[in-house]
């Protein structure tokens, strides 16, 4: 593979029935192979429309829209808001994210809806008159809630490039939240999981755990002020949220109960409309195209460069160890510089154009052993510049930025019938955010704790060291790691990606990338294929537990130090079947993901 050139930083809803919907779905996941695990071995085919979530009720949601004559941010539109209440680990309106928008004709859109810090968070406000950092503090609770973005992002992406009304991409979450629907195991499990944390706080004890009793697997579960709250937003917009009667909620428990969210924060609320980062290159006789994430996500840049890097590298598989130990020698390099020089754009010095460039790549490329492992104590951060430029002779930075989301985030991706497609990922943070619900019916966020909540000490959630340029500031937004991308095979639209999970957000999807566009994985394949992830520190590869044993020692022969995880992220991604156009979606089984297309 070749790199090639550049780097510009560039109609009613509710008419069909939901119980058809689901037994399409249900039929398409029975009629699919399967392998040992359970796990399905094919995509899910569709000629006009896709979409694939975490959530069946989710890519439910969006399939109703786009059979409605809706395009591929209607479906969007109505996936997230739908998440927002079948999906209360993640799926949100009390947080924030990115969304990626490429339209049938080329147009390329990215749009930050990132939480904001407010007006009177400061730098130091989680440490204590002893200047040490108070761990639960940008955690659990009310100071830990940063501005929401969703409900500004999903009102703007619809109003530009919708076609349908508010009102009517937001009657699936609407009917979902005040109809109910069956708890899951998996959702009662997790009601479960965050029993201890979730009952500190009396709305969020009352809603997710049945004011004690604890929801079962089949009952319903109903969320009468969530859709009270939706239908307010679907009548007046996102002026509702950030300056209505929720604004008015939100504040007026902020205030009370230690939070730092005023009126003013929140009518200062914008998402940010943000130049797309491109890359090209060529393999196997094809022309391929990168469209991803820009600034303040870490993960657009971080693949370029790992494919920058990677461009002339033979890979295999995931068999063979030395694909492995490239691949991740490579993630320890574009880790050292994602922590010394990505922050919010908007108020840091990004190197961009260095750090993705070719000529770069092949410099810190050359530091790459093919037989042994490189120690991090010795790899750091390089010094970023462009072909033709000399690099800096100045130090790079030595200090960390917070890796971004906790490892509950979530990921959807849509094509419509006309080929525009959408890749979002959004988030509370942690799992079910700060734990706090607001009275409005919904979770609020802690994203507070993705800034350096003690500068050169570790963060709460990642135990990480962090530097100055992602510190708390009124008006900052903090690192993440998202990553929504498309691919492009000669022009046209091929695959689209993205994955929860905190740090691994950017191997998950680099892999995924690897596995469609370098490898010629099936789709499904693409999804099902082990991960495994190396973030430079700590000084070891994660591997999912599906890897054999000798892959492992292998590995350690060479000098990596290993750890097994069960799951690295959840992809849910959508691929182009190149000789007819049809639809392939491949969610992730790990999650028990769902593609629903038509």
């Amino acid at each position: 593979m070749r790199l090639q050139s550049t780097l510009s930083v560039c109609a009613l809803v509710v008419a069909i029935a939901p119980s058809a919907i689901r037994g399409q779905a249900a039929a398409e996941f029975r009629d699919r192979p399967h392998d040992a695990r359970g796990w399905p071995t094919e995509a899910v085919r569709a000629s006009h429309g896709m979409v694939t979530t975490d959530e069946a009720l989710g890519s439910e949601a969006g399939v109703e829209i786009l059979k409605r004559g809706g395009n591929a941010v209607d479906a969007a539109v109505a996936v997230a808001f739908a998440l927002a209440v079948v999906e209360p680990a993640a799926g949100n309106i009390g947080g924030g994210g990115f969304m990626l928008i490429r339209l049938a004709n080329g147009k390329t859109i990215f749009l930050d809806y990132r939480e904001v810090a407010p007006g009177k968070a400061s730098r130091d406000m989680y440490l204590g008159k002893d200047g040490k950092l108070d761990e639960e503090a940008s955690v659990i609770g009310y100071k830990s809630v940063a501005m929401a973005g969703t409900v500004a992002d999903l009102t703007l992406a619809l109003k530009i490039y919708g076609s349908l009304k508010l009102a009517d991409v937001m009657a699936p979450a609407i009917r979902l939240s005040e109809n109910g629907f069956p708890v899951s195991k998996r959702l009662a499990h997790e009601f479960e999981e965050e029993r201890s944390s979730l009952q500190r706080f009396a709305v969020s004890r009352r809603i997710f755990l049945n004011d004690g009793k604890m929801f079962q697997a089949g009952e319903t579960f109903r969320q009468p002020e969530l859709a009270a709250t939706l239908k307010r937003i679907a009548r007046n917009g996102a002026a509702e949220f950030y300056s209505g009667e929720t604004a008015r909620t939100i504040v007026d428990e902020m205030s009370r109960l230690g939070g730092l969210i005023a009126l003013d924060d929140l009518a200062r609320y914008q998402p940010k409309v943000r130049e797309v980062l491109h890359a090209k290159y060529d393999n196997d006789g094809h022309s391929w195209e990168i469209l991803t994430s820009p600034p303040p996500s870490s993960g657009g840049v971080a693949i370029i460069e790992a494919l920058n890097m990677l461009q002339t590298v033979p890979l295999k598989g995931w068999d063979d160890v030395e694909s492995i130990h490239i691949v991740a020698e490579v993630m320890r390099r574009v880790f050292a510089d994602r922590a010394a020089y990505l922050a919010d754009p908007d108020y840091s010095n990004v190197p961009v154009a260095g750090l993705t460039d070719p000529c770069y790549a092949k410099e810190v490329f050359a530091t790459v052993h093919s037989q042994h492992a490189s120690s991090s104590k010795a790899i750091k951060a390089g010094n970023p510049h462009t072909c033709g430029v000399s690099a800096s002779t100045s130090t790079s930075p030595h200090s960390l930025v917070s890796l971004g989301e906790g490892p509950h985030t979530t990921h959807f991706s849509v094509v419509d019938a006309g080929g525009s497609a959408v890749a979002s990922t959004y988030t509370l943070n942690d799992s079910y955010g700060s734990h706090v619900t607001s009275s409005a019916g919904f979770l609020l966020n802690d994203e507070m704790d993705d800034f350096t909540t003690h500068p050169g000490e570790p963060n709460a959630l990642f135990g990480l060291v962090q530097s100055e340029a992602n510190a708390i500031a009124p008006g900052h937004r903090p690192l993440s790691s998202m990553t929504p991308t498309i691919l492009l095979r000669d022009g046209k639209l091929s695959f689209v990606t993205g994955s929860p999970g905190g740090p691994t957000i950017i191997s998950a999807t680099l892999l995924s990338i690897l596995n469609w566009m370098r490898l010629g994985m099936e789709p499904q394949a693409a999804i099902n294929a082990p991960r495994f992830h190396h973030q430079w520190l700590p000084d070891r590869i994660l591997m999912e537990r599906s890897f054999p044993d000798s892959l492992e020692s292998a590995l350690k022969t060479r000098g990596h130090a290993t750890r097994r995880v069960g799951h690295i992220g959840i992809v849910n991604a959508i691929a182009i079947d190149p000789a007819n156009g049809d639809r392939l979606g491949a969610a992730d089984p790990r999650h028990d993901g769902a593609a629903v297309g038509y």
